[in-house]
């Protein structure tokens, strides 16, 4: 069975192609969406070990990602994106296990994704 990949969700193109560079370089499994909605599509099809998680975006944001998440009954690790001030308080809302604030470290965007990252089998449908 392959590695599950981590998820990471953002609707700024470089914040995207940055983080999931970083992590492919690391060896780390990648898929990426641009939004809550695609993220969704995502997590159905590959069932991901982390999820990085921009709070806002168009179509589908962070909160209505999380409660899409909810009402199917998944638990995942996520941790939240931001540049905004109340990013912890967002974190807290949503449940999120961790918080990223932008701009962050590669260090910690590292230490963020060593620790939290659970390898976890994909849920039974």
């Amino acid at each position: 069975m392959s590695e599950a990949p981590i998820l990471v969700v953002d609707d700024d193109p470089t914040i995207l192609a940055t983080v999931s560079e970083a992590l492919d370089f690391e060896g780390f499994p990648v898929i990426t969406a641009t939004n809550g909605a695609e993220a969704l599509e995502l997590v159905d099809r590959n069932w991901p070990s982390l999820v990085l998680l921009d709070m806002r975006m168009p179509v589908l944001d962070g909160w209505g990602f999380m409660r899409a998440v909810r009402e199917r009954g998944l638990n995942l690790t996520v941790v939240v994106m931001t540049a905004a001030a109340d990013a912890r308080r967002w974190a807290r809302e949503i449940d999120a296990q961790g918080v990223l604030a932008k701009p962050f470290e590669l260090d910690d965007l590292l230490g963020a994704v060593m620790r939290l990252r659970a390898p976890r089998p994909c849920p039974e449908n």
